[in-house]
């Protein structure tokens, strides 16, 4: 697939249904359990709504009106300290290995240094290696336990990195 097309952007109220379907069939695809992971978070069908304001974005990859990907920042929920996450940073299997994932976490963390944040904390699954590997790649470090208390009780790999 050619980036000719692609742009990432903000998400919008007519992209909800679209981005919802792509976050749980990546996780239906890799066997992610349906309790304690972002499948069941209510913000799912509610997007755009769920990140609009404050010290939060959520983007989404737009390939001629088809939205394949996305990924967002907001503040880490239960916890005290300047600490955002990454959140819901999921690719339909055409946006991946094309250099997406990076320009999608430099926008992300760009974002994440704008609203002044000084740490950004992930979640995520032993299992997803690619993501894991992005993630080292630009900077995130294992931690031994998690930050904060997003109800995501089914990941179980934590990671932060210094803005």
């Amino acid at each position: 697939m050619s980036n000719n097309n692609i742009v990432i952007r903000e998400i919008a109220l007519e992209d909800n249904k679209q981005i919802a379907k792509v976050i749980r069939d990546v996780l239906v695809e890799f066997g992610v359990p349906k309790v304690g992971t972002a499948y069941a978070d209510v913000s799912l069908d509610k997007m755009a709504e769920t990140y609009y304001g404050g010290k939060s974005v959520y983007f989404v990859i737009d390939n001629n009106g088809k939205i394949i990907g996305g990924a967002g920042i907001a503040a880490l929920d239960n916890y005290e300290g300047n600490v955002c996450e990454l959140q819901k940073m999921y690719f339909l299997p055409e946006a991946r290995g094309i250099g997406l994932g990076k320009r999608m976490m430099e926008t992300c963390l760009e974002s994440a240094k704008a609203f002044g944040f000084e740490k950004c904390y992930l979640e995520t699954m032993p299992y997803m290696d690619d993501a894991r590997k992005l993630y080292a790649k630009v900077g995130f470090n294992s931690l031994d336990e998690p930050l904060g208390n997003t109800g995501h009780y089914s990941c179980n790999v934590w990671m932060i990195k210094e803005l």
